[in-house]
């Protein structure tokens, strides 16, 4: 919902002071509703006159955080800092032995008590000083990103472009003006006492919005609708018509269809209409060689619908500012809207604190930071590492590092002939020389969907930590690291519809605030002499330098995006579509699938007979289809399955059946040119 502060104008000014009076004490309030209306916070909710002045609420309010009184996500107390020695800088690649992946089984060892990694002691990070106690957070004093849970918040923004809701949500109930700007969460309710498919009751003293949805409005105050938004931004789109009538029916489709390639999910409660849903990307609205785009890339990167591409544009046209140490309007606007991505975040993997979300580069570095952090403190000579065949390059080759610097031990747990890793051979693989586990939830290359609850479950039973990396599995699926239990959950921004450049660590709290940072600089520090430093707790020792603010930002923005439309109607689709896409892959002559476990997400990996992978995509490129072909940065396991490359078609949930069949059309083509020369 676009939250614009008011124009000046619209403001009363504040009066003048009585003579001889004193100033008075301001209290500020950062927990308001204001805040979710892009108004001063610590505002009364009918905005009468006599209110103090913006500016110096602005720059009071940033004082707390320059003052370092916000901590740990915008929370008030957010851990000791400490002090911690900085790690030794590991050699140089080229210094380093090779560490050669080991698949020998070990012999199964009795079971362990969940005691935390075996053989190592406990390791606290002491502190140099003693920090002070902040003050808790009382009744007008409250720093933690403000508002309520139903109410938008500054920096929720998805955008000045609406989504194109799904069937399952019924606007004629939603309050009046609201209908084509509330996001809703059919997964969580806000409030959870919503009806689905109806907006919440909004808290006394809210202001309503506008019907141009730009202005929050006073009671009884009106304004007439405009032609453009404020500033000469795009005015919003009409309400999206509601497509109940257009849901796709996959009745039948999987008849006659191996039951083992996927299961069946059973006819689809909601309808959806991915058509729709792809007018919100502008970039699928081209050609390319004269040929309308069919994007199958998508596990590769995903595109960004316009309410990404506008949050991004208006953080920078109104909020661009360095966050938590600024005195000025603009660093509160980028650090509420900063903070406030990381809440979505939290809430978007249903982890227990923004403290425990660390926003990296993406999936990569995220890897890398536990490696760098957690692996160099607890992986000694002689120790081993537990990987599997199914694992992106991103999960072998800094374990192999680390194991090549430490002298341990990278092993690997091995798949079966449809691409799904042996539980009882990963099993076997933990002994008490085991000090992390690291697997994919979905392989990039076959779509497999690992058992990784059952793994971590099998991997806690010895006392080892397990790092799951959800790059391909965020974007298809609900995911709740609370309950997978996972130590480290990673993933990438732009696999789940937000930028490029951002991505998330989140660890166990327990687990975080014990390792030491991974870089050093700015923000990431309490104090600074050249005898010691003290470092925050987490998140902050883990984020050194200015961060990527804004994709952060946009990151937010994706994540109500696809909360919108609603996870659990965004796996239902897409299972039906592979559905659909299998049986018609399967009915191409010559194509082979690689990779047929019983639970896939959205990949279908093939090699077509006589034709080189490369050829295929550049074929079908010419068609106006995106599709990788390649290794996919997963070498190992598609050598598993004697191959070096296969084409990989991708699926999104704004992909169609007619992208499916144009897709098919091109490679029966591509097979007929092939039997004529």
């Amino acid at each position: 919902m676009p939250i614009l502060t008011p124009t000046p104008e619209a403001l009363p000014a504040a009066p003048e002071p009585a003579a001889g009076a004193g100033p008075e004490p301001l209290v500020l309030d950062l927990s308001g509703p204001e805040a979710a209306r892009g108004l001063p916070p610590g505002l009364p909710p009918g905005l009468p006159s006599g209110w103090p002045d913006p500016g110096v609420i602005a720059q009071l309010a940033n004082a707390l955080f320059q003052g370092g009184a916000v901590q740990g996500g915008g929370v008030p107390g957010g851990g000791a800092p400490q002090v911690v020695s900085p790690p030794s800088t590991p050699p140089g690649p080229g210094l380093l032995p090779g560490a050669p992946a080991v698949t020998t089984l070990a012999p199964h060892l009795p079971v362990q008590l969940p005691v935390g990694p075996p053989d190592v002691p406990p390791v606290t990070i002491p502190s140099a000083v003693p920090t002070p106690n902040l003050p808790a957070p009382g009744p007008g004093s409250a720093v933690a990103v403000p508002g309520a849970p139903a109410v938008p918040q500054p920096g929720s923004s998805p955008g000045l472009f609406v989504p194109a809701f799904p069937a399952p949500f019924d606007f004629a109930g939603l309050p009046a003006g609201l209908g084509n700007v509330v996001a809703l969460d059919a997964r969580r309710p806000p409030g959870g006492s919503a009806a689905p498919g109806h907006a919440p009751a909004l808290p006394a003293g809210i202001a309503r919005p506008s019907e141009d949805g730009y202005y929050f409005l006073r009671e009884g105050e009106t304004r007439a609708p405009v032609a453009d938004g404020p500033r000469g931004l795009p005015a919003l789109p009409a309400e999206p018509a509601h497509p109940a009538a257009r849901g796709l029916d996959f009745t039948g489709v999987a008849a006659g269809l191996r039951p083992e390639l996927v299961p069946d999910l059973g006819p689809s409660p909601h309808p959806f209409d991915p058509h729709a849903v792809k007018r919100d990307f502008p970039i699928l609205q081209q050609s390319v060689h004269g040929k309308p785009l069919i994007w199958l890339d998508n596990a590769a990167t995903t595109q960004k619908p316009q309410a990404v591409i506008d949050r991004l544009s208006h953080f920078y046209a109104y909020e661009n500012s360095n966050i938590h140490r600024a005195a000025h309007a603009l660093a509160a606007r980028a650090t509420d809207a900063y903070e406030a991505a990381r809440e979505k975040v939290r809430r978007f993997l249903n982890a227990g604190s923004t403290k425990d979300i660390v926003f990296v580069r993406g999936a990569t570095e995220a890897i890398n930071l536990v490696a760098q952090t957690y692996g160099r403190r607890h992986v000694k000579e002689g120790d081993e590492i537990v990987v599997t065949h199914l694992e992106h390059h991103a999960n072998i080759v800094p374990w192999q590092q680390l194991a090549a610097e430490k002298g341990a031990r990278l092993r690997v747990a091995p798949v079966d002939d449809t691409g799904q890793v042996i539980v009882e051979a990963f099993e076997r693989l933990i002994n008490p020389r085991t000090r992390l586990v690291a697997v994919a939830q979905v392989s990039n290359a076959l779509g497999t969907v690992v058992p990784v609850k059952e793994l971590v479950a099998i991997a806690h039973r010895h006392g080892v930590r397990v790092l799951v990396d959800g790059a391909q599995s965020v974007s298809h699926m609900a995911v709740d690291v609370q309950a997978l239990d996972a130590d480290f959950f990673v993933f990438s921004g732009h696999k789940v519809f937000g930028p490029t450049g951002i991505g998330v660590v989140y660890g166990k709290p327990e687990v975080l605030k014990d390792l030491p940072p991974w870089q050093g600089g700015g923000n990431m520090i309490a104090d600074v002499t050249f005898e010691k430093t003290i470092y925050n707790g987490p998140p902050e020792r883990f984020e050194a330098g200015t961060g990527n603010i804004a994709d952060a930002v946009g990151l937010g923005a994706a994540i109500d995006y696809v909360e919108a439309i609603g996870m659990e109607v965004i796996a239902r689709y897409e299972h039906e579509l592979l559905v659909y896409a299998t049986a018609k892959l399967l009915a191409v002559p010559g194509l082979t699938l690689i990779g047929t476990a019983a639970e896939k997400a959205s990949v279908l990996s093939f090699v077509l007979d006589g034709c080189r992978t490369q050829d295929v995509g550049a074929a079908l490129d010419r068609e106006g289809i995106a599709v990788r072909a390649g290794h996919h940065c997963a070498q190992p396991i598609l050598r598993r399955f004697g191959l070096e490359t296969t084409v990989r078609p991708s699926l999104a949930f704004y992909n169609t059946t007619e992208d499916i069949d144009a897709l098919e059309a091109a490679l029966r083509r591509i097979q007929a040119r092939r039997g004529l020369r």
